[in-house]
């Protein structure tokens, strides 16, 4: 079981590179996003599998902040692209 684990992450970790590899060569903004958010999904499960092999569940709080990190900054990127603008100051004009 310990090996489909160490299998596991090592899949997760080459799939970060082609990752990092997307952010770096996408051609359009969006594409960048995308691989970032993905960036982030994998970097948790890194996390999650590393504490499943430790045997500890001290990292479950790390992998909560990672999660809420990376939807917020996703939310971010999404409307920034969409609008030039992060926050909206209410100017009507």
């Amino acid at each position: 079981m310990t090996i489909l684990f160490w299998v596991s992450l090592v899949l997760i970790v080459v799939s970060m590179a082609l990752f990092v590899y997307r952010l770096i060569k996408g051609p359009t903004a969006p594409d960048r996003v995308i691989a970032l958010d993905a960036m982030g999904v994998t970097l948790i499960s890194v996390i999650a599998l590393l504490s499943v092999l430790v045997g500890t569940n001290l990292y479950l709080e790390i992998i909560l902040l990672l999660a809420i990190l990376s939807f917020i900054g996703t939310v971010a990127f999404s409307k920034f692209i969409e609008k030039g603008e992060v926050f909206d100051r209410g100017d009507s004009d």
